[in-house]
């Protein structure tokens, strides 16, 4: 069986890092307001501790079913590629269901009236 993955020189490797490192920071300026963001939306104090443990959870259960997947997927474009195309267009579903939704509407009213449900 012949191996048809490329090999990736140190340069593309490199900037593949330093992308990365971009999207770390994203991750980092984020998390450093979420939980404010979960206040807004309604949870309590004492269940924030919960809900910052729920998303490495989900993915420590779900990114190796993913990376599996992925593993035996090799079409034209790509192992990786055909998994991120298919989140995006669920992130676009999502974003838009949840923008009508009531507390999520309410958040984007908290700084000036309070919400009040």
């Amino acid at each position: 069986m012949k191996n048809n993955k490329p090999d990736l020189s140190f340069w593309q490797i490199w900037n593949m890092c330093f992308g990365f490192l971009g999207i770390q920071f994203g991750f980092a300026l984020q998390n450093g307001n979420v939980s404010r963001i979960f206040q807004t939306l309604g949870a309590n104090v004492d269940d924030i501790p919960i809900l910052w443990v729920a998303a490495p959870l989900t993915g420590l259960i779900v990114q190796p079913i993913i990376g599996y997947w992925s593993d035996k997927t090799w079409g034209k474009l790509g192992r990786r590629r055909p998994f991120f195309i298919r989140r995006y267009f669920n992130h676009i579903i999502v974003i838009y269901y949840a923008k009508l939704t009531n507390t999520l509407d309410c958040s984007g009213h908290v700084m000036d009236h309070g919400c009040i449900d």
